[in-house]
């Protein structure tokens, strides 16, 4: 029995860590393996960064093994594996990821979205923070239902608002009266995110999700110069004329070498609550042609949900998300599609050992 402990073992050391694309033997993941007569049972440490596919994780492993171990019943467990983030940047931000959310045009519904994702990442295991990047219009606080002015800590940190006392968030909205304009020229815009992202006390997270606001604008440029963005998800409805734009935004995303995340498809059809039966309002379908056409991945396509959008107008879309199973599967979908490309992004091109900013 032990000899094939051993063979397992030896199999899993060299399994590469869905985080970090390194094997895992090395990094100390791997914590317990053990042997009976008609099961096997290894306990593998996943960061937070990866529990949200921590599911599909273990089923991959559990393949593995039983190439070696046939007949055998299989249990992989997936317990968290700390593992803090380095400062990136020259702001020395902590974050393995930072993921923005933009779109091409308004009114496709980017910032529930945002929220949406954020909120999903975190549901499923995740460290998450959310950043407002939408200055002109912050919609972020309304659609949590936060309220609160940020204070600053003796160590001269913006402290962000929390969300039920977990995820920090930050947004011009909370700086601001609900019908106060902002009338700024693009150097005071590039100064208030960078403040942001340097000033804002985010603490270790996995994922930073920054909302931004919707064309093409120089926020994206601000961003890439400051922090390495791991991905851009472009959001979008199905028409031709939205779809024109997302290809805009896809542009300017890749001309500050900002990599695309994926596209999402929002307002995909609508989901009669009466009768069950789906019409596609708006079209169907055109993001993930558009996004083959373009070579970046479809991550998912999201039905106009009445539940989501009455929950986004009275600020309770972090509870309808937590507590309303249908409403918060398609995010799920799209938050675990966004982490599996990560993860495969990790597998083909495992990241050098990096100094941290001091």
């Amino acid at each position: 029995m032990s000899s094939l402990a051993d063979s397992i073992g030896e199999m899993l050391a060299t399994y590469p860590d869905p985080e970090s694309g390194r094997p895992l033997g090395p990094m100390g993941q791997i914590q317990q393996i053990e042997v009976g007569d008609d099961t096997v049972t290894v306990r593998i440490g996943i960061t937070t960064h990866c529990q949200p596919i921590a599911d599909e994780f273990a089923d991959a492993v559990a393949d593995k093994i039983l190439t070696i171990a046939p007949g055998k019943r299989v249990t992989v467990e997936t317990p968290v594996h700390e593992r803090p983030p380095a400062r990136i940047g020259q702001i020395g931000l902590r974050a393995k990821s930072v993921i923005l959310v933009g779109s091409g045009k308004g009114g496709v519904g980017k910032s529930t979205v945002a929220a949406s994702l954020a909120l999903t990442l975190q549901r499923l295991g995740a460290k998450v923070g959310l950043m407002d990047a939408d200055v002109y219009g912050p919609s972020i606080p309304h659609l949590l239902g936060l309220r609160g002015r940020p204070a600053v800590s003796e160590q001269k940190k913006i402290e962000p608002i929390r969300l039920a006392n977990a995820m920090p968030v930050m947004s011009m909205g909370f700086l601001l009266e609900p019908d106060q304009a902002v009338i700024w020229r693009g150097p005071m815009l590039h100064g208030s995110i960078q403040q942001f992202l340097k000033d804002t006390d985010w603490g270790e997270l996995d994922y930073l999700v920054i909302d931004m606001p919707p064309g093409t604008g120089d926020i994206a440029l601000t961003l890439s110069q400051n922090v390495p963005v791991s991905g851009a998800v472009v959001v979008c409805t199905p028409q031709e004329v939205a779809l024109l734009d997302a290809v805009k935004a896809i542009s300017m995303f890749r001309k500050v070498n900002i990599p695309i995340a994926g596209m999402v498809e929002n307002m995909s059809g609508f989901l009669c609550p009466d009768c069950g039966k789906t019409y596609d309002i708006f079209g169907s379908g055109g993001a993930r042609e558009k996004a083959e056409e373009l070579g970046v991945a479809y991550l998912g396509g999201l039905p106009i949900d009445v539940t989501l959008r009455v929950a986004g107008d009275e600020g309770r879309l972090a509870e309808v998300i937590e507590t309303d199973e249908r409403a918060r599967a398609p995010f799920e979908k799209i938050a675990r599609a966004l982490v599996r490309n990560l993860a495969a992004e990790a597998a083909t091109a495992p990241p050098k050992a990096s100094l941290p900013t001091l």
